[in-house]
C-alpha cells in the first residue's frame, strides 16, 4: 500500500511532568491539610500564568518534540501525581480538576502540538460513577480525546475489583457514549514491594491484560478501547503464555478475543524491545508513544541517544512504510476518534 504523504508523528502517551513548581507546592499543602481541611489551600490560591505554562512546555516537551521530529502529543496529568490513594474523593476531585485544567490550557496555548486526555478523580472504595462529571467536563468543555483509568486506586495494594467487574461499567458506558479510549495507567505505589515505575507500572500493564483475557468484557462492550502503555508490560514477551492460557480457558483466539479492543504503545526503551513488540503484536494494535521526560530520562551509553527517543526505534525496526504510517499516525486516529475528527477539521 502506498502512503499518500509522510505521517504525522502522534505521540499517544505524554504527561505534564514539567508543570510549574507552584502546582507541586499547592499539592503538598493540600495533602498536609487533609485532617484540617478548612485550613488547607483553596483552588484560587494556585496562580500559574500562561507565560509560566509556555516556558515549562517550550523548554521541555516542545523542544524535544521538535528535536526528535514528533508533531502532536496526547497530553495528560503526571501519572505519579494522580496518587488516588491520598485523601478521599473530595481530595481527588479537586486535584483532578486542577491538573486537567492545566493540560487543557497547554492544549489551548499550543493547539498544533498538544491535545488533552483526562485524569479521573478516582478514590479507593468509591463508586466510579463519581468520576463521570469530570470525565464529561473534560470531553465536552475541554475537547479531550481520552482518559487515564487507574485499575488500582489503592496505590499498589490492589483491593479494587478487576477491570472486568461491573464495578467499572459506569465508566465504560460513558467511554462508549463519547467514543473515547482509556489508557490503563496506575499511579504512585505506596507499597514498598513495588517500585512505582520499574515494577508497579509494568505489573499493572500485565495485570490489566490478564483481567481482560479471563473475562468476556468486550462481549458487553464491543467498541470499548483500552490502550495498555509501556509496550504492554510483559505481554508481548510472553505472548505464547497468554495464547496458551486463553486456549486452556476455552477462550477464542486472542486476535478475536482481545485485539479488536486492546492496543499497546511503544514506550519501550531499547531497540530489541521494539523489535519484539512489532514482530509479535499486529501492527494495527501498536501506537507510537514516548512518555518523554518521564520515568527514564537519561542517555543510553550503548547508543549515545536518549532512552525515551522512541521514534528512532520505530524508524530502525523491520517495518514497511505502511506499517510505520499506521504506528505513527493511522492507528492513533482510529483508536482516538475525537482526535481524528479534530485533525480533519484542521485539514489533516
Amino acid at each position: 500500500m502506498n502512503t499518500p504523504r509522510k505521517p504525522l508523528i502522534i505521540d499517544c502517551h505524554g504527561h505534564y511532568t514539567t508543570a510549574p513548581k507552584a502546582l507541586e507546592t499547592w499539592r503538598h499543602a493540600q495533602v498536609a491539610s487533609l485532617n484540617t481541611r478548612l485550613q488547607g489551600p483553596r483552588v484560587s490560591d494556585l496562580k500559574i500564568s500562561d507565560d509560566e505554562l509556555r516556558e515549562s512546555i517550550e523548554t521541555n516537551q516542545l523542544r524535544l518534540m521538535k528535536e526528535r521530529g514528533s508533531d502532536l502529543t496526547i497530553f495528560s496529568p503526571r501519572a505519579s501525581f494522580m496518587a488516588h490513594h491520598i485523601g478521599d474523593f473530595e481530595t481527588s476531585a479537586t486535584w483532578a480538576a486542577i491538573c486537567n485544567e492545566l493540560c487543557y490550557r497547554v492544549s489551548q496555548l499550543f493547539p498544533d502540538h498538544f491535545v488533552g486526555a483526562a485524569m479521573l478523580p478516582q478514590s479507593p472504595g468509591v463508586d466510579p460513577k463519581t468520576c463521570i462529571p469530570e470525565l464529561e467536563r473534560c470531553v465536552e468543555e475541554y475537547g479531550m480525546v481520552g482518559i487515564n483509568l487507574n485499575p488500582d486506586p489503592s496505590g499498589g495494594h490492589w483491593n479494587a475489583p478487576p477491570l472486568s467487574d461491573r464495578h467499572w461499567y459506569p465508566i465504560y458506558e460513558k467511554m462508549v457514549e463519547h467514543d473515547i479510549p482509556a489508557m490503563i495507567h496506575v499511579s504512585t505505589s505506596c507499597n514498598p514491594c513495588f517500585h512505582t515505575t520499574g515494577a508497579h507500572y509494568l505489573n499493572a500493564d500485565t495485570t490489566a491484560f490478564m483481567q481482560c483475557l479471563t473475562s468476556d468484557l468486550f462481549n458487553d462492550f464491543p467498541t470499548l478501547k483500552f490502550l495498555i502503555p509501556h509496550g504492554g508490560g510483559a505481554v508481548p514477551y510472553h505472548w505464547g503464555r497468554f495464547r496458551g492460557l486463553a486456549q486452556e480457558m476455552k477462550k477464542p483466539l486472542l486476535t478475536e478475543h482481545l485485539l479488536n479492543n486492546i492496543f499497546f504503545d511503544t514506550c519501550v526503551y531499547h531497540q530489541p524491545g521494539i523489535d519484539l513488540l512489532t514482530k509479535v503484536i499486529p501492527t494495527k494494535n501498536v501506537l507510537f508513544a514516548s512518555e518523554m521526560i518521564g520515568a527514564v530520562r537519561g542517555i543510553d551509553p550503548e547508543t549515545g541517544h536518549y532512552y525515551d527517543d522512541t521514534k528512532r526505534y520505530i524508524e530502525a525496526a523491520a517495518l514497511s512504510d505502511d506499517d510505520r504510517f499506521q504506528i505513527f499516525e493511522g492507528n492513533a486516529r482510529r483508536v482516538f476518534p475525537r482526535l481524528d475528527a479534530a485533525l480533519k477539521q484542521k485539514g489533516f
